[in-house]
């Protein structure tokens, strides 16, 4: 199965295109008394347990690796970190079988640095597919798009306040320079099919426009910025039909709202609870 179609099935399995972001903070979640590592196994399968018993299914899920590269200490020889990563990719293969694991990890590089990248995305974590910054050009995203069963995202217009500084400055053409990327973007699918698009939630007029460019080359989506940076689902669902964007080939990210909708704050007694009704009204403004 290609990636693309991975996308498909998947989205038509579960009747929704939501995809959820795994950026957790130890600090506040509960089970934090016996190491990190521990921690998160047993968060983790306390969660993935009441969506599956309460029919909550994503249709994607995206740990960024930053959050777990963070909790190690290699000097010291400690990886609780990426050992807490790895237990997560098996709890998702089990809990949720055939629904693409996204490694967030915006990696970036030329020849065989690159190339170890993705080996490390796609071989040693066995990711689904993987989120690339674009602007070293084609010998840095090539290696990690030789193969159509696994998917890269390359950065388009980002969801950050920042994003801006670069992704909007004008060419000599008179275009920005997210459109420049997305033209790019475009020509890599059109020769490997399964290259995709970061696109953010919270610049709704920029969304639409690049939606409507993709919507005819089938460029699979990743829309970040829903949630606690001020994007709306409904909102993004609503332009993607006006566009007539194929569905089932885009993933609406929403990550500390789903995961600790508490924020900063200790894990409240009913956190299980509060989780369960956010991830359940995503779906539903994320539904097919």
């Amino acid at each position: 199965m290609t990636y693309k179609e991975l996308l498909e099935t998947s989205a038509k399995q579960v009747g929704n295109v939501v995809c959820m972001g795994l950026d957790v903070k130890p600090e506040i979640l509960p089970y934090g008394e016996k190491g990190v590592r521990h921690q998160l196994n047993t968060y983790f399968q306390q969660l993935f347990r009441r969506m599956n018993l309460s029919g909550l299914l994503p249709a994607a899920f995206k740990p960024n690796i930053g959050y777990y590269a963070v909790l190690d200490n290699p000097r010291e020889e400690e990886f609780s970190g990426s050992l807490a990563l790895a237990d997560l990719f098996d709890l998702l293969e089990n809990f949720f079988p055939n629904t693409p694991i996204i490694l967030d990890s915006k990696r970036g590089d030329i020849a065989t640095s690159s190339r170890n990248y993705a080996d490390e995305a796609f071989k040693r974590w066995g990711a689904n597919a993987v989120t690339v910054a674009p602007y070293m050009g084609s010998d840095s995203v090539g290696p990690f798009i030789q193969d159509s069963k696994v998917g890269t995202y390359v950065l388009n217009r980002t969801s950050n306040p920042g994003g801006k500084d670069l992704q909007n400055l004008m060419l000599r053409t008179g275009v920005p320079l997210y459109e420049a990327v997305a033209d790019q973007i475009i020509a890599y699918n059109a020769r490997r099919g399964h290259v995709g698009a970061v696109v953010g939630a919270t610049n709704l007029d920029e969304l639409k426009a690049i939606a409507q460019r993709y919507a005819d080359q089938s460029v699979p989506l990743l829309i970040p910025g829903v949630g606690s940076q001020g994007g709306s689902a409904t909102e993004v669902m609503t332009i993607l039909r006006e566009v007539d964007y194929p569905l089932p080939l885009v993933r609406i990210n929403s990550s500390s709202s789903l995961t600790h909708p508490w924020k900063k704050d200790p894990a409240p007694d009913d956190w299980l609870d509060r989780c369960e009704g956010s991830l359940r009204a995503l779906i539903e403004e994320c539904s097919l």
